[in-house]
């Protein structure tokens, strides 16, 4: 299994340790792809996973750029559109630096 989808597993593995429950893996649209989307309790939640092994280019934080959160909140908004969804959601990330695994919650906002 590539890296990426290790990573991808284990934060699904984690998310739903947590109650989350997994919709959808590797959703793509024309505006990109989005990693995980999952459900907590009635709020949907659109997840990007990044994984680390070194720092020498920085944290996993640090490679959610702006254009990249843009390209999410496009995604996102497709998605949306596409499954008729009207409630709440929100954007977090999995990062996992070397083994340590963080769970961002509301990690950006859905606006601007």
């Amino acid at each position: 299994m590539p890296r990426g989808a290790e990573a991808e597993e284990r934060a699904a593995r984690h998310l739903q340790a947590q109650g989350l429950k997994l919709l959808a893996r590797n959703w793509r649209c024309r505006f990109g792809e989005i990693d995980l989307i999952l459900r907590d309790g009635s709020t949907l939640v659109f997840v990007e996973v990044r994984a680390r092994g070194r720092g020498d280019y920085g944290g996993a934080a640090e490679s959610i750029t702006a254009a990249k959160q843009a390209r999410l909140k496009r995604s996102a908004a497709a998605y949306l559109a596409q499954y008729n969804h009207r409630g709440a959601c929100r954007f977090d990330a999995v990062l996992i630096d070397a083994d340590r695994l963080t769970w961002l919650r509301g990690a950006f906002d859905a606006g601007g």
